[in-house]
């Protein structure tokens, strides 16, 4: 599946396996939040009863939505509606990065970063940004500018676009409410999950005004996060761009 394109539920059609067809009506149910994130599914059996199935072909349409992404089994437990992204250390930026003093060179970077507002105001989208949004241009979109702090120093500097109306609920809620983290205010105050990220990494230098908010000289090295973020029907719900100081990136993968 494109990463950005809208998930639509699969049709059943004559040419569909049967456990695709009975994967694309479980996939209805979570679409529509029937079954919300973070619930537990009904057991196979009962699913195989409910759709007049056999349990194999049940299983293989749960796996179908597993592969997907959509559902988790826990063991011991059952299988659940993914809960989406919490914007915590799996999620956040600060796995990009290692701010760390001399002193403690070797202590475990911070998961979650003191968040500041320094604005937050209602803008009309230009087309290109309205349009990852699945809006018409000129349509109205939260900008929210946001600096975090590790410790007693800002690390990185936060652009972040929202869709309006979506996240109008933001608007009433003061900014000193908000928290740490931006998804489970999404979730809480605008019944957005968030399913799933795209991050694209990029260098460039900072200008002076980044740097003075950053605390780093004009034209210091910046890495360069851009982020998609999609609910879980696929559309998009935030555009953000995050600097930091480039000399404390770091990126690890591990290859098999």
């Amino acid at each position: 599946m494109p990463d950005n394109a809208t998930r639509q539920p699969a049709a059943a059609s004559a040419g569909m396996s049967r456990y695709g067809q009975i994967a694309a009506q479980l996939q209805q149910k979570i679409v529509t939040g029937e079954w919300s994130p973070g619930t537990a599914i009904p057991a196979e059996s009962a699913l195989a009863v409910e759709f007049g199935i056999a349990l194999g072909t049940i299983r293989q349409a749960i796996a179908v939505l597993v592969q997907q992404g959509l559902l988790e089994r826990v063991q011991g437990k059952g299988t659940f509606v993914r809960t989406g992204l919490t914007g915590g250390s799996s999620a956040g930026m600060m796995r990009f990065f290692r701010f760390r003093s001399e002193a403690d060179a070797d202590a475990a970077p911070t998961a979650v970063p003191r968040s500041e507002i320094l604005s937050c105001r209602s803008v009309r989208l230009d087309k290109g940004m309205a349009s990852r949004f699945g809006l018409e241009a000129g349509a109205r979109g939260l900008a929210i500018s946001r600096r975090r702090w590790v410790a007693d120093t800002p690390r990185l500097l936060e652009s972040i676009w929202l869709p309006l109306p979506r996240c109008a609920a933001l608007q009433d809620t003061p900014v000193a409410e908000w928290g740490e983290l931006l998804y489970p205010l999404l979730s809480q105050r605008c019944g957005i999950t968030v399913h799933r990220a795209m991050d694209e990494v990029t260098f460039r230098l900072l200008d002076a005004e980044e740097a003075d908010l950053l605390a780093l000289p004009p034209s210091h090295p910046c890495a360069l996060v851009t982020r998609q973020a999609f609910d879980i029907q696929g559309q998009c719900v935030e555009y953000r761009l995050t600097r930091g100081d480039a000399y404390a990136f770091r990126y690890t993968a591990e290859i098999r």
